[in-house]
C-alpha cells in the first residue's frame, strides 16, 4: 500500500507524494539550463553524459537552474582506469561510464513489490553500483506536523528511539526495533532514507501526468560585499514538491543539502558533514519556535563510509530542509550583474532581461502570492515586500540575539526566511559588536550590523530591477512584454536604471526602517495589534513611545557594560513584580549571577545602583498597565498573568555554542546513542519556553533525576571558555 488514510489525513510514501499541477511547479515555468532543457534530456544525460551534472561550469545566460540528480561521493572522484585497457583508450568515455554506473538509472530489483492503489506521480530509480551505508540520525516532528503532515515516515521514530540526554537505549526499544525489520513499516522507512539519503532518485515516468525531475538553483551574489559571479546551489538539490494537504496553495519544497557536486559546485565537493548538518537541523527550528521566518529542517541521514575533508577528515552527512522557495535575491542579481567577469573555475554570464522578467513574475505571483492587476506593473511591488519581510525577519534576529555570519546576498531569501545556516551563534554574554564567523574580520556581520547588511542586500535587488521598474514606468506602469530588453540599447538600459533606481529607493529604505523598528518594537517592549505574539520580551502590553529610551536602551546598555548574559537575564526579568522593590538586592544579585564578571559586578555599588533605578522604572511601567492586565486574566492575579505570558517571549532553553559542540561530539562519537541526545535537544529547541531542568525548583543537581539534571545543565551558560566561540563557513 502506497497510500493509507490516518487521522483524516491521507498518509503518502515518499515516492507517492502528490505533485502541485503545472502551473505551481518551478521547473514548468522558470527556464532550466541548456544541457538538460527537459526531464527526458536530463534523463537521457544521466544514462549518456553524466559528467556534465558533476562538471563546474558557467550556464546559459537565460537559465534560472539546472536539472542535477544526487550524487554523494567524495570529490575528485577516485576513478581507477581498467586493469587492461583496451588501445586505443577513450578515457572521457570511460569517465563518462563510471560515472554513469553510479547514477540512480534503475528500478530497485524486487519480486515482492505489490500493485499501488494509487496513481504514483513519480519512480524511484537506484544506482547500480554506489552502496554507502544510511544510518537516519534525526527526524523532525514538528517539521513533518507543520509541513508534511501527509508523509508516512513508517517506523522511523520508533528506530530512532526515545529523546534522552542519557543518550541510554534501553531493552524494551530494542526489542521493538528488532520487530519492525521486516514490517511494512520498516519497508517505508527505507524508502524515505533512500531518498532523503541521496541514493534513490525520484523522477516522473514516460507516461506521468506531469514530468518532474530535481534541480538546483543558479543565482550570484555579493560575498562579504564584492561581486563573487555565479554561485548558486553547489551542494543543495531540490527532489521533491507537494501541496500541503490543508491549503493546495501552499506548496513545500524539500531540499537535500550535501548531497553533491552540481554544476554551481565549483571547485568544492558538494558534501556536507555531521557537524554542519546537526547545526542546521537544529537551528531551522529552534528559530522557528522562537516565530522567527525560517527554513524548515525534516531529516539528517548520515554516510559514515564517505570521508570528507574539511579542517580535518569528517564523514558525509546530508540534512533535508524544507520551504515554499529557496529562490535568493541572489536569483535576481544573476539576470542583470553588475559586471560580466570571468576567472578559474567561475564568472558571470551577461545580463539577460527577459529572464529576469520571466523570474520575476513567478516570484510575484507563485512565491510572494501578490495579487496584480492583468498587465499591471510589479517590479516596485516585489522589491517593497521582499523589504517587508526581510525587515521582519532581521528584527527577529535582533530581539533574540542572534547572528547569521554570512549576510551575503545570496544567502537572504525571497521570502524573508532565515536561510542557510553556517557560522551562525545566538548572543551568550552581550555585545552588539560580537562577530560569530571568524572569517569575517572585519566584523562586517557582526550582530549590530545586520539589519544594514539586510537593507545592503535589498539595494543589490533593486539595482537589479531598476531597468524593469524604469521601463514599467516608462510603460504607464504596465508590465514589461517577452523580448522587452532584447534590442535595447546599454544607454537605454542605463536609462531605465537610473530611473527605476529613483523611484523606488527612497521608499525601500523608509519602508525597511518602519518595518523593522514596529516589528523590533513588538517583540521587546509591547504587543502589537496584527503581531502574532500576545505579548513581547519585556511583558509590556501598551504603546508607550518613552519604552526605547527609558527602558530598552538602558537595559542593552547595562547588559554590555556589565556582560551579562542576554537570554538568562530576560527570562529572569519576568519574575519581576513591582512589589520586589522592597527586597531589591537579592533579586539585583542574581541577575549580576548572569555575568562573566559576576564576582566584580556583586560587589560594584554603582552597578546596584544602576540596577536599582532602572528596575523602578521598570516596576512603575508594569504597574502602569494593572487595569490592561485585570480585564484579560484568565486565572489568579493580573501579575501571575502578565509572568506566564512574559515566559512565552523568553526562552528558557537557547541553542548555544556549547549546546551545540556538545551534542556534534556525542554523535560524532556514537551515532546510535548520540541520536537520542540529538532527539531530546531538537525537543528542547522546538519548546524552548518550557521549565526545563526543573526551573524555579530550588533542589540541588544532586537531588534531581539524572534527566532533569542535564535538562538544567543544557540551559545553563555552560563553560566560560566557549564564551563568544566563533565558527568557520565549513560550519
Amino acid at each position: 500500500m502506497r497510500a493509507i488514510r490516518m487521522s483524516s489525513v491521507t498518509k503518502y510514501s515518499i515516492s507517492s507524494l502528490p505533485l502541485p499541477p503545472p502551473s505551481k511547479l518551478l521547473i514548468h515555468n522558470l527556464t532550466p539550463d541548456s544541457a538538460t532543457p527537459s526531464v527526458p534530456a536530463f534523463k537521457y544525460t544521466l544514462k549518456n553524459n553524466p559528467s556534465i551534472q558533476r562538471r563546474g561550469r558557467i550556464i546559459s545566460p537565460h537559465s534560472h537552474f539546472s536539472h542535477v540528480s544526487p550524487f554523494p561521493l567524495p570529490f575528485p572522484y577516485e576513478i581507477e582506469p581498467p586493469e587492461n585497457p583496451p588501445d586505443p583508450f577513450d578515457k572521457e568515455e570511460y569517465v563518462e561510464q563510471w560515472l554513469a554506473a553510479r547514477e540512480a538509472l534503475n528500478p530497485k530489483d524486487t519480486t515482492e513489490q505489490t500493485e499501488p492503489d494509487i496513481d504514483e506521480p513519480l519512480q524511484m530509480l537506484y544506482p547500480a553500483n554506489r552502496e554507502n551505508p544510511m544510518e537516519l540520525l534525526a527526524l523532525s516532528d514538528i517539521g513533518l506536523r507543520d509541513c508534511l503532515p501527509h508523509l508516512d515516515i513508517g517506523d522511523a521514530f520508533v528506530v530512532l528511539g526515545k529523546p534522552s540526554l542519557l543518550g541510554h537505549v534501553d531493552s524494551q526499544e530494542q526489542e521493538q526495533q528488532q520487530h519492525t525489520v521486516h514490517s511494512e513499516a520498516a519497508s517505508r522507512r527505507q524508502e524515505l532514507i533512500d531518498v532523503l539519503g541521496g541514493h534513490a532518485l525520484l523522477v516522473s515516468g514516460d507516461d506521468s501526468d506531469v514530468s518532474f525531475a530535481p534541480w538546483s538553483l543558479r543565482y550570484s551574489g555579493h560575498q562579504f560585499g564584492s561581486w563573487a559571479g555565479q554561485l548558486g546551489d553547489g551542494r543543495a538539490i531540490s527532489i521533491h514538491v507537494t501541496p500541503h494537504p490543508s491549503d493546495p496553495e501552499t506548496t513545500y519544497e524539500l531540499q537535500l543539502k550535501g548531497a553533491g557536486r552540481t554544476p554551481f559546485s565549483r571547485r568544492a565537493d558538494g558534501l556536507a558533514v555531521v557537524r554542519s548538518s546537526i547545526r542546521e537541523y537544529l537551528c531551522a527550528e529552534a528559530m522557528n519556535a522562537l516565530h522567527i521566518p525560517t527554513t524548515r529542517s525534516l531529516s539528517i541521514i548520515s554516510l559514515p563510509s564517505l570521508p570528507v575533508i574539511r579542517e580535518r577528515r569528517e564523514s558525509a552527512c546530508i540534512v533535508t530542509r524544507m520551504a515554499p522557495s529557496f529562490l535568493r535575491l541572489g536569483s535576481f542579481e544573476a539576470l542583470n550583474p553588475p559586471v560580466e567577469l570571468f576567472f578559474f573555475g567561475g564568472g558571470q554570464q551577461p545580463a539577460d532581461l527577459d529572464a529576469l522578467r520571466v523570474l520575476g513574475e513567478w516570484v510575484i505571483d507563485q512565491v510572494l502570492h501578490i495579487k496584480r492587476p492583468e498587465g499591471g506593473a510589479w517590479g516596485r511591488e516585489l522589491i517593497l515586500e521582499c523589504a517587508r519581510r526581510n525587515a521582519r525577519m532581521v528584527a527577529g534576529w535582533q530581539a533574540y540575539g542572534f547572528m547569521h555570519g554570512v549576510i551575503n546576498t545570496d544567502n537572504v531569501s525571497v521570502l524573508g526566511l532565515t536561510i542557510d545556516y553556517g557560522p551562525y551563534a545566538f548572543m551568550d554574554i552581550f555585545d552588539p559588536m560580537h562577530i560569530c564567523n571568524h572569517t569575517d574580520e572585519e566584523g562586517r556581520y557582526a550582530y549590530k550590523f545586520q539589519p544594514e547588511m539586510i537593507l545592503y542586500a535589498l539595494r543589490a535587488l533593486l539595482n537589479a530591477l531598476a531597468p524593469l521598474i524604469g521601463a514599467e514606468a516608462e510603460l504607464g506602469d504596465r508590465a514589461v512584454s517577452a523580448g522587452w530588453g532584447k534590442d535595447a540599447k546599454k544607454d537605454k538600459v542605463t536609462e531605465w536604471s537610473s530611473k527605476g533606481v529613483t523611484l523606488v529607493k527612497e521608499e525601500l529604505e523608509s519602508l525597511f526602517q518602519r518595518e523593522y523598528e514596529v516589528e523590533y518594537n513588538a517583540r521587546m517592549r509591547q504587543a502589537c495589534p496584527f503581531h502574532l505574539l500576545r505579548i513581547a520580551r519585556l511583558g509590556l502590553r501598551r504603546i508607550d513611545e518613552s519604552d526605547d529610551t527609558v527602558l530598552v536602551k538602558p537595559l542593552l546598555a547595562m547588559l554590555a557594560e556589565h556582560k551579562l548574559d542576554f537570554h538568562l537575564t530576560f527570562r529572569y526579568l519576568t519574575r519581576f513584580r513591582p512589589a520586589l522593590l522592597s527586597s531589591l538586592d537579592s533579586f539585583i544579585i542574581t541577575l549580576l549571577g548572569f555575568s562573566s564578571t559576576a564576582e566584580v559586578s556583586q560587589r560594584d555599588i554603582a552597578t546596584t545602583k544602576q540596577w536599582r533605578s532602572w528596575l523602578e522604572k521598570y516596576a512603575a511601567r508594569i504597574e502602569s498597565e494593572e487595569e490592561e492586565w485585570s480585564n484579560t486574566a484568565l486565572e489568579g492575579d493580573w501579575e501571575t498573568q502578565r509572568e506566564k505570558e512574559a515566559r512565552l517571549a523568553n526562552p528558557r532553553f537557547v541553542l548555544r555554542q556549547w549546546v551545540l559542540e556538545d551534542v556534534i561530539a556525542k554523535v560524532e562519537a556514537d551515532a546510535r546513542n548520540g541520536r537520542h541526545v540529538l532527539a531530546k535537544v531538537m525537543q528542547m529547541a522546538c519548546n524552548p519556553y518550557e521549565f526545563w531542568g526543573a526551573e524555579g525548583d530550588d533542589r540541588s543537581d544532586e537531588e534531581l533525576d539524572p534527566e532533569t539534571r542535564e535538562e538544567r545543565k543544557l540551559c545553563g551558560i555552560g563553560d566560560r571558555k566557549m564564551l563568544g566561540f566563533q565558527c568557520s563557513c565549513s560550519s
